[in-house]
Order: structure tokens, then sequence, then C-alpha cells
């Protein structure tokens, strides 16, 4: 029951229209509008930025204060103290694993990691140049061809064993996205590494000889996991319970998720740091781009600066600075031309007073695109790698949706087009 009332009255309507309002455990109240329906009116929202489409138990963000938690606890928290299966296990279960529930969680995952052999075949339909997101996103989808046995969507056993296997099975599939794009053969999972290692392994190991992970980057892309995990109802999370709704199976939900963080002005955010670095070109040319950016008539835009939900230093930056900090000296590469841009970028963006008072702070894209870069992996790969770590948010909004009765998502729209005309006639 709503505690609250909102009244809502319009002009040339006699109707006052009382509408339920309901507070969460945090955030905002919201005002429940569907009664308006049966009147005849609907809410305009273009971009749903102030609709909650649904309640979800999962994650929670407040932009103004940078805070984001996960089952309650600080992002901060689980980068320090937990890692990415870990906090796999609590976005699926709402709750922290006792030690014995995460090794049979860990035992259970590494138990999915290779893919149907047959799958292999199925990356020769692309051409060697494909984008690695093209080819994801067919691969992911094409999994309903492989497991039957788990697309009853209204089974709680069937919805676990495909979470099982999407967090299992990404890290290869992404691995085997740049095997193909680089014509190398494709490296099988190790089930005694840890999940980081093993991806890193997948990535950069071959036939010939063994590859061993350094254990500072194998954390480094731990972290990079973590902290891509879940962002609440963010574009491609709103897509895949959108999907889900229909009652389509969940391979081809995540693929969904997937087509959708492909958007620059989404997941492509860390590729599009790489792609301004590249553009500014020499630590002299800085401050001219920077007096650009500065420039409201100027196209260009510093890209990793500032965030759409975050109105103040976005809380996963702050463990990415530090992780980037620890890759570069492990590497000694301090003196990269386009990562002493990015640390010169920072240091103003930090001090600058225009960034300062617009609080367009470095964000987590800056971060790990640095950090991805530093590693090695090529700027096409690094919305793979968000795609691979966002699956589990993916996963459990989308087991969420389906744990409680729900209803095919039907957006309404404000029709601005001709009103009904007939046809001409000769």
């Amino acid at each position: 029951m709503a505690d609250k009332k909102a009244r809502l009255t319009i002009d040339g309507i006699d109707e006052v229209f009382e509408l339920p309002v309901y507070s969460g455990t945090m955030g905002p109240d919201v005002v429940d509008v569907r009664a308006l329906t049966g009147k005849g009116l609907f809410t305009y929202d273009p971009g749903f930025v102030s609709t909650a489409a649904c309640d979800s138990s999962i994650t929670y963000i407040d932009g103004g204060k940078g805070v984001l938690l996960h089952g309650g606890y600080p992002i901060e928290q689980l980068a320090e103290n937990s890692d990415y299966l870990e906090t796999c296990y609590l976005l699926l279960n709402g709750e922290l694993p006792t030690a014995e529930q995460k090794q049979t969680f860990v035992n259970t995952v590494k138990k999915h990691t290779m893919v149907h052999e047959q799958m292999n075949h199925f990356f020769n339909g692309f051409r060697r140049d494909a984008h690695p997101m093209s080819i994801m996103v067919g691969v992911v989808g094409a999994l309903s061809a492989f497991y039957h046995d788990s697309l009853d969507i209204d089974d709680a056993h069937h919805r676990e064993v495909c979470a099982y296997r999407l967090i299992a099975k990404m890290p290869t599939i992404a691995a085997m996205c740049y095997k193909y794009s680089i014509g190398q053969p494709f490296q099988y999972p190790r089930n005694d590494l840890d999940y980081a290692d093993n991806f890193l392994q997948m990535m950069y190991g071959n036939p010939c000889e063994d590859y061993v992970t350094n254990p500072v980057l194998a954390k480094a892309m731990d972290k990079i996991f973590l902290l891509h995990a879940d962002h609440e109802q963010n574009a491609s999370t709103s897509t895949v319970r959108l999907a889900g709704s229909s009652g389509a199976n969940p391979f081809a939900c995540i693929a969904s998720g997937i087509a959708a963080l492909w958007g620059p002005a989404h997941g492509g955010a860390n590729e599009a740091v790489l792609t301004m670095l590249n553009e500014i070109g020499d630590e002299a040319n800085i401050e001219e781009f920077i007096v650009r950016a500065k420039d409201p008539d100027d196209s260009f835009r510093l890209m990793g600066f500032g965030h759409r939900v975050y109105r103040n230093f976005d809380p996963r930056a702050k463990v990415m600075k530090q992780t980037c900090d620890e890759v570069l000296a492990e590497l000694g590469i301090e003196n990269d031309p386009l990562l002493k841009i990015a640390k010169r970028l920072e240091q103003i963006a930090l001090e600058d007073e225009y960034f300062v008072e617009r609080k367009l702070y470095p964000n987590v894209d800056f971060y790990s695109g640095i950090i991805l870069k530093a590693i090695g992996i090529p700027t096409n790969m690094f919305t793979v790698i968000f795609a691979l770590s966002r699956t589990i948010g993916w996963i459990s909004h989308w087991s969420e949706f389906h744990s409680s009765p729900n209803k095919i998502g039907r957006p309404r729209q404000l029709y601005t087009g001709p009103t009904q005309r007939d046809y001409p006639t000769k």
C-alpha cells in the first residue's frame, strides 16, 4: 500500500486524479501513473529518464552523492575486499556467499567454461576483419541453438543454469573473438586458473608455449570485471529486461544487451577515450584541445570525463585510478606517448577550475581504457570486455524479472504524424 498520494489536475477535465506514491528502501519516491491509461492519458518522458519501469533489489545508484551499491554493499568495499565471481554471486542471490557457497559457485562456473565444439565453425561465417562485437552478438545469440536443456524461463533451475553458463562462457567467447580476428588458433580454457587469469591465457596463450599470467595484470582485469558488473537500469540492462518481457530465451536477451552496449554513447566510451588520445597525438597539442573542449561551439569533447548519472566523482573511478597506477608501474611504461597524454589530461581535469566547477572528473571509462591499452588489448576489444563484465548484471536483472509476475513491456508515444486521411483516388 502507498502511504502517500499525488493529486493531478488537468485543464479542461473536472476530475482530480489520485495517484499512489511509493517509497523504496532508498532513493526518490515514485508516482504510480498506471491508472491514467484508463482515462485516455499517457505520461511523456523521452528516454525514460524520469520513469521507474520496474522495482529491483539488485543495485542502487545515487548520482548526486557518487554512490554505487550492489546488494547494499558500496562498490569501493567490494573492489577492495571481494572479487568478480563473489560479486557475481551477490548480484544473483542478493547476499554474499559463505566460504563454502563461494567455492561451490566458483567450481560450478569452472565446469561450464567450454563452449560446444561446433561453435568453432560458427566463427568461420564472419570476415576476419569483422568487429569483435559483431561476432559476439551473433555467437551469444546462437548459444540457444546448442543448449536446449535450460530454456524454460519459468523454471528457476533453468534460469540458474543459464546464469552459470553465461558467466562461464563469456570469457571464452570474448577470447575466441580476439583470436579469430588475428588468425590464431582458439585457446581452450584452463579450469585450474582463476577467472581473470583464465581469460588472459585464452587471449594471449598459444599451443606453442605456456603463457604465465602477470598477477598484477590479472588483478587489474578482475577489478575491471567487478567495476563493470552492473549499473542499475542503464540502456543495455533495460533492453535485456524489455526483450525478456516478451518471453525470449535468455541467450537472445543477453545478445540484445550486447547490441545495445555496442553503441558509442554506452559501452563504447572507453574505446572513445583511446580514439581521443590518438586524435590529440602529442603532449604539445593538449592545450589546443583543452581550449576546444571548453568552446561550446566546437564539436570536440573530452571523452572519459564526467558521467551522465554521477554528478560527483564516479566511485568506480577512484578504485580504477589506483589500479591504473599499479599497472603502469608494473609494466614500466609511464613514458608511453598516449599514456603521458592521458595522465596530463587527468591532472588538468582535477585542477582546472572549468572542469572542477562542472565536476567533469575522470570516470571509470577513462582509467579502464588506459589499463586495457597498457595490458595490450586492442581498442576494438574494449567493448567486448565490457560486455563480458556486464553479463552478470544482465542475467541477474533478467532472472529477477522472471522471478515474479510480469507483463510484456509496451512503451507508449506522443503521436505527431498526420491525422487520419483518405487514400487519393484517380
